[in-house]
C-alpha cells in the first residue's frame, strides 16, 4: 500500500521550474507566445468575472500598473539608462528600448501636443492580440490590451513622472493601427536641463 502511495505522489510532482533566460529568439519567442495565451485566458475570465467593460479596463489597467511599478527596476538594470532630459526622450526611450525589450516590436512615436507634454505611440502591431481576431460581442467598450496603459503608467510612476496613458485607438475596435496616448500630468523641466549644460 505505502508503495502505491509513494508512487501516485511521484506522479504528481512537477518542476515548475522555468528554463533560465536563454539568449536565443526561439526561447524569447516560446515565452512570449505563452504570455499571450496566458494574457487571453485572463481576460476571458475577467469577462466572465465582470459584466461592466469598464471594470475589466480597471481590473486590467490596476494589473498593469504593479506589474510596471515592478518592470521598472529590471529595466533600469538590464539597459543602464540614465535620467532623460525631457519628456520626448522619456517617450523615445520607451518606444524603441522598452517594448523592443519586453515585446520585440518598436513602435512609432508621434510626438506632442500644444503643451508639449502629450505623445503617442502607434502599434503596426501588437503581440498582445496575436490570437484574437475580435472583441466578444456585447463588449465594444472593452479595452483588450489596458494592461499596457497600466505598464506603462507605473513605470513612470516609478521615476517621479506621473502621466495619464490610455488607448486612443484600438485595432481590435475596428481603427486601422493601435494608439497608445501618454500625457505627463507635470509641466516638462527642458529649461533647467539646458540651464544646466
Amino acid at each position: 500500500m505505502s508503495r502505491s502511495l509513494n508512487r501516485k505522489q511521484e506522479i504528481y510532482k512537477i518542476d515548475w521550474q522555468l528554463p533560465a533566460v536563454s539568449s536565443s529568439a526561439s526561447a524569447h519567442h516560446i515565452s512570449r507566445d505563452l504570455f499571450v495565451l496566458s494574457y487571453g485566458a485572463l481576460v476571458a475570465q475577467l469577462c466572465k468575472d465582470y459584466e461592466r467593460d469598464e471594470d475589466v479596463n480597471k481590473y486590467l489597467d490596476a494589473m498593469g500598473y504593479n506589474i510596471g511599478i515592478r518592470l521598472i527596476e529590471d529595466f533600469l538594470a538590464n539597459t543602464g539608462i540614465k535620467k532623460c532630459r525631457n519628456y520626448n526622450e522619456t517617450v523615445d526611450v520607451i518606444a524603441k528600448v522598452a517594448f523592443k525589450m519586453y515585446l520585440g516590436i518598436t513602435p512609432t512615436m508621434i510626438g506632442g501636443n500644444d503643451g508639449g507634454n502629450g505623445f503617442s505611440l502607434i502599434l503596426d502591431t501588437n503581440p498582445l492580440d496575436d490570437y484574437v481576431e475580435e472583441l466578444p460581442s456585447g463588449r465594444s467598450s472593452l479595452s483588450y490590451c489596458n494592461l499596457l496603459s497600466g505598464i506603462i503608467r507605473g513605470a513612470l510612476e516609478m521615476i517621479h513622472l506621473p502621466a495619464d496613458v490610455t488607448f486612443i485607438q484600438d485595432r481590435l475596435r475596428g481603427d486601422d493601427v493601435t494608439e497608445i496616448g501618454i500625457t505627463f500630468l507635470r509641466k516638462s523641466d527642458e529649461k533647467k536641463s539646458k540651464r544646466n549644460k
